[in-house]
């Protein structure tokens, strides 16, 4: 019988089998994607076969072919691949600039690997009613960058249900992975145009202005106006899985479409002479933190400590 999974511990795998029953798995054997070993060789929204037994459990017997998935490196010494969610429509990184802040380092490492994997992706800015003059002037800049470089940005407050309405037409009728930072506000905003969800919020940390951990599994919600959100935990870096230098200008649109106009068919956009996107970076046609951000990946710099930089500074 085919399904779909909507949550993973590790161990136990929920699936939303085809006639909509909810059932516990475990999996048969071991499942390795091509090219990529990962922690959780089966993901949230993967497909399956599934074997159901007398105790309404199940046994996980075969995986289908992904549409797409998209994968993170773990920044710890480890630095193991964690499939975040497969066969999504979108991904949306929910950011703050305060109550944490978001470095434009993580927001841009998100971007290229969604980009990578072809999954279009959405800014949103949430609990823009705190902030202040300083912020205001940042998130005009940033909603700047991110249009021009093709990206569709959105601002909100899940607490005073500012464009709430907008976000739940981002989500009708498509598979929606959530992702960002812990502390943004990713649950709050589900519960806002979902309530009867009721997922688990927590609030930031003032001490140390970072978010708790309140989403510990990744997990799949029906919406009842349609669609799907796939829930991620809050993670604090976002390391690159399966790139090389030589493609990451790539998964920068801004970056990609001017490569053409380069002398050198290999060009990195570094130092190289008749370099069109050093060109329009000199012209004010790219923005600088995010040609910052792509030297700090070219150069495999995966600390989040060396994007903690305000972009003014």
């Amino acid at each position: 019988m085919k399904g779909t999974v909507t949550k993973s511990t590790g161990s136990w795998y929920w699936v939303r089998l085809e006639g909509g029953k909810r059932i516990q798995c475990r999996i048969k054997g071991k499942f390795r994607m091509k090219g990529i070993k990962s922690t959780n060789p089966i993901a949230v929204g993967d497909f399956v076969e599934v074997i159901e037994d007398e105790d309404d459990k199940g046994l996980i017997t075969q995986l289908y072919d992904r549409k797409n998935y998209i994968v993170r490196k773990s920044v710890n010494l480890s630095k193991q691949t964690h499939i975040l969610a497969s066969n999504v429509d979108q991904a949306i990184l929910v950011v703050t600039l305060v109550m944490p802040k978001t470095f434009t380092g993580f927001i841009d490492r998100f971007l290229a690997s969604a980009q990578a994997y072809s999954i279009p992706a959405i800014v949103v800015f949430n609990k823009v009613d705190i902030y202040g003059p300083e912020e205001e002037e940042e998130l005009e800049y940033l909603e700047l960058v991110y249009q021009q470089a093709g990206y569709k940005t959105l601002r909100t407050s899940a607490t005073e249900k500012q464009n709430v309405d907008a976000f739940k037409n981002l989500l009708a009728n498509k598979v929606s992975m959530l992702s960002g930072n812990s502390g943004v506000g990713k649950s709050t905003l589900v519960n806002a145009v979902e309530p009867g969800l009721d997922l688990k919020t927590q609030s930031v940390s003032e001490s140390h202005n970072q978010g708790m951990h309140t989403t510990t599994f990744a997990e799949m919600f029906p919406l009842s106006f349609g669609g799907y959100i796939i829930d991620t935990p809050g993670v604090k870096g976002f390391g690159l899985a399966d790139m090389n230098k030589e493609e990451i200008g790539d998964y920068f649109p801004e970056l990609f479409k001017r490569k053409g106009n380069c002398k050198f068919n290999n060009c990195l956009h570094i130092n190289e002479p008749g370099c069109a996107v050093l060109k329009a970076l000199e012209n004010n046609e790219i923005a600088p933190t995010r040609y910052e951000s792509y030297i700090n990946m070219i150069n495999g710099l995966e600390d989040e400590n060396h994007y903690r930089k305000d972009i003014y500074g």
